[in-house]
């Protein structure tokens, strides 16, 4: 059975034309399965027997709400999501003041095993296709159209940071990016979508080749090999030199600035050393002239290209498994990055109170 959700319009086209039937017709299915239809009953402007002919050779993914979950703090809502194979995945919508923004599953559990992360204490099942990827973003533009009454019919940004390792399912993300951008779909432009990565500096790589205009991500969270592979074993894959080699050449080749993520962690990374060796590791890569300052050198003035880099602060979220502790010294550390000339920001938290926060999301049913 072929997932219609699944396919791009010239393939939905193709499948048509096999049932004999005119390409406009695919331009109707696909607008209908893009507003959110889950079932061809809801097809209402397309003949009876190309229905009931697509619905003996394909289907409709249809995600169901299983839990739902809504921050008293922020608004934040955490949906548990169940699918059609009975797997289960989580995504959150957020309120910010431009808009809506949805954070989206890329796999049923995670293969990447970052200590801090809830996620990584979840078994890995599958990939999502990029069906069930956007799946997640109708469903929750059908969420927005609901609270506003129709007012607002649809998130506006999309982040690649709940459940599962984006760069992990590489070409379902790839075709997930072509469904959400299509001019007959929702049409999310690919600067109002985010992807997180871990650090799989060869997909970097091979992601700065297809030039999109997406933000990246990276999960950094220490300037150290040492400690950065204690807390996250994909570093004894790729190191911090190979990974800051491969954000560099992502930054230059698309033009696009890079987010380096930085999760503050009481005691392993969030000490006025750490700071300092973080702002040396950004300089070391993305000043303009990229030379290499020394650890004690710090009062040469270097010039560092803004535009390609920043860093995330996030004070570590609770995960029962990690044992780790949020840092107190959060303003402390970006004041520091600051003083060294690193532009830094701490993240606003979201969803705290419903484990909807970064790291957290992990998909377990509540009965």
């Amino acid at each position: 059975m072929i997932e219609l959700r699944n396919l791009t319009l010239i393939e939905l086209q193709e499948l048509i034309s096999s049932l004999g039937e005119p390409s406009y017709r695919a331009k109707q299915v696909f607008e209908w399965i893009h507003k959110g239809a889950n079932s061809f009953d809801e097809l209402t402007n397309i003949p009876k027997g190309l229905r009931e002919r697509l619905a003996s050779i394909s289907y409709i993914e249809n995600i169901k709400t299983a839990e739902k979950f809504v921050s008293n703090i922020d608004e934040t809502t955490k949906y548990l999501l169940q699918l059609s194979d009975g797997n289960f995945i989580e995504c959150v919508l957020m309120k910010y003041k431009h808009g809506y923004t949805v954070c989206i599953s890329t796999q049923i559990g995670c293969r990447m095993g970052c200590k801090f992360c809830a996620s990584s204490h979840t078994a890995f099942s599958r990939n999502l296709t990029a069906g069930e990827m956007l799946g997640q973003v109708l469903l929750a533009s059908n969420e927005v159209a609901k609270a506003t009454n129709g007012d607002v019919t649809r998130v506006s940004n999309v982040v690649l940071m709940g459940i599962g390792e984006p760069l992990d399912n590489f070409d379902n993300v790839l075709k997930f990016f072509e469904l959400v951008n299509a001019p007959d779909g929702i049409n999310i432009g690919q600067r109002h979508i985010s992807l997180s990565t871990c650090g799989l500096a060869d997909k970097i790589r091979e992601l700065s080749k297809r030039n999109l205009q997406i933000t990246l991500s990276v999960s950094l969270h220490a300037a150290l090999d040492e400690t950065r592979s204690e807390i996250m074993p994909i570093n004894q894959r790729f190191d911090i030199d190979e990974l800051m080699n491969a954000c560099r050449e992502y930054a230059e080749t698309t033009g696009r600035r890079i987010s380096f993520e930085y999760a503050l962690i009481a005691g392993v990374n969030d000490g006025r050393e750490d700071a300092m060796m973080l702002a040396e590791l950004i300089k070391k890569y993305f000043s303009r002239n990229s030379v290499y300052i020394k650890p004690t050198d710090f009062t040469k003035k270097v010039d560092i290209n803004l535009g390609l880099v920043h860093i995330n602060l996030i004070p570590i979220n609770y995960v029962n498994e990690s044992g780790y502790e949020r840092s107190k010294d959060a303003e402390k550390f970006r004041a520091e990055l600051e003083r060294r000339g690193v532009t830094a920001t701490l993240r606003r938290e979201l969803g705290t109170d419903i484990a909807a926060a970064c790291g957290q999301l992990r998909a377990e049913r509540v009965e």
